[in-house]
């Protein structure tokens, strides 16, 4: 069977990889660079498991920047383009996944879309209407940056969003749940059918819950620091019930990432006519941390600020809306000097921030270095009084 896959990012490439196992995919990007990196068997995103599986598997991939290549004979096209939030209009930028749609449509092929890119509560049946289509569906992914591809072949559960009929999923929403479950590695992964709106707030409402608990441990974590208590001990206290439990607990400077702000803020606006005040909370909370992390490393006076690494996670090359920008920018708006580490960087400046490439100038010029998630070489005797970070349990 051949698949489609459109747009090569964790979402795209982790999928592309999974289903070549056991079918023809061929994966669409706008990017010469990308494609031609694939096609030689690198991966263009940082993830252990994708560069274990281009080195070692058999894969039937290929990577094309003509999407009439990609989509011809293709039975699922699945659509993986970025939807990010657009701060002006409330709402996800879904251009890209709708150019998808629009060519689809335009080449009359007999195919099944399904859309992979994060997207407002109602979109699919926007889209139905607006293109007189019906050959469309959504499902979820629950990925995180890094792991892609492991949480593609152990994921927590699938989802598929289509039409029912009496309750009953139809044909081809079955038969793309049994694509993704029969290339996985897990045994009884959790099935689940429902209607497309239904399945687009189940993404959206997910995220928001991680996003909560997040805000909730670091509004802990504020509290213990302005209280001058253990942060630890409490938090270990709290979690030791079985009902909390002692995941996505540890405190950052904020949640951030490609997922988290973005679906945050697209369910807020998403309860525009509905009751609530929770979910607004949310957002809010994620400002008044990074407020309350600036405002500690200004009480120091320091001259100059080092940031060390950019992204959010480790294991990840992505630094999209990470947290530790937005402490950033409000160190520099009191007029403090703050520099870069982050070897991903080629370029000089970040922001206006200098971006430092040697690591001994870095350490050494720096009053404070800022880290989210220390590692071995924030670890170190001669940087440690240096260091400023939130993180109790070295892991994300």
């Amino acid at each position: 069977m051949k698949i489609a896959v459109a747009g090569t990012g964790y979402v795209g490439l982790s999928l592309a990889t999974l289903l070549s196992q056991k079918n023809e995919v061929v994966a669409l990007d706008v990017i010469p660079e990308k494609v031609e990196m694939i096609n030689s068997r690198k991966s263009p995103i940082k993830d252990e498991y994708i560069e274990k599986y281009f080195a070692e598997k058999e894969l039937n991939l290929k990577a094309t920047l003509d999407y009439k290549e990609a989509f011809k004979d293709a039975k699922y096209i699945i659509i993986s383009t970025p939807t990010n939030y657009d701060s002006n209009t409330n709402y996800f930028d879904t251009s890209s996944v709708e150019d998808i749609i629009k060519k689809v449509k335009d080449l009359g092929i007999d195919t099944t879309m399904v859309v992979k890119s994060t997207i407002p509560v109602g979109f699919i049946e926007k889209v139905k209407a607006e293109y007189n289509i019906n050959n469309i569906m959504f499902s979820p992914e629950f990925l995180r940056e890094g792991k892609a591809l492991y949480d593609n072949l152990y994921p927590s559960r699938i989802i598929v969003g289509d039409n029912t009929i009496n309750g009953e999923a139809s044909e081809r929403a079955k038969d793309f749940a049994k694509l993704l479950k029969d290339a996985s590695l897990k045994e009884d992964v959790p099935v689940l059918f429902m209607e497309s709106t239904d399945a687009e707030a189940v993404k959206l409402f997910a995220n928001t819950y991680l996003a909560l608990r997040v805000s909730f441990f670091n509004e802990l974590d504020t509290y213990a620091s302005v209280k001058h208590l253990n942060t630890k001990n409490i938090i270990d206290g709290v979690c030791a019930d079985p009902r909390i439990g002692s995941h996505y607990n540890n405190p950052s400077f904020g949640y951030g990432g490609y997922c988290l702000p973005k679906d945050t803020k697209q369910l807020l606006a998403n309860y525009k006519d509905v009751p609530q005040n929770l979910i607004a909370a949310i957002v809010e909370s994620n400002r008044t941390r990074k407020d309350f992390i600036a405002d500690e490393i200004i009480s120091k006076n320091p001259n100059i600020v080092g940031i060390y690494r950019l992204t959010m996670k480790s294991g990840s090359d992505n630094f999209r809306a990470s947290a530790i920008q937005g402490v950033m920018k409000r160190i520099k708006a009191k007029g403090i000097e703050v520099v870069v580490y982050e070897p991903t960087l080629k370029e000089d400046l970040f922001f206006n921030s200098r971006v430092i490439k040697d690591l001994d100038e870095f350490e050494n010029m720096s009053d404070i270095i800022i880290v989210n998630r220390p590692d071995e070489e924030m670890s170190k005797d001669k940087v440690k009084a240096k260091v400023y970070t939130k993180d109790l349990f070295r892991r994300d």
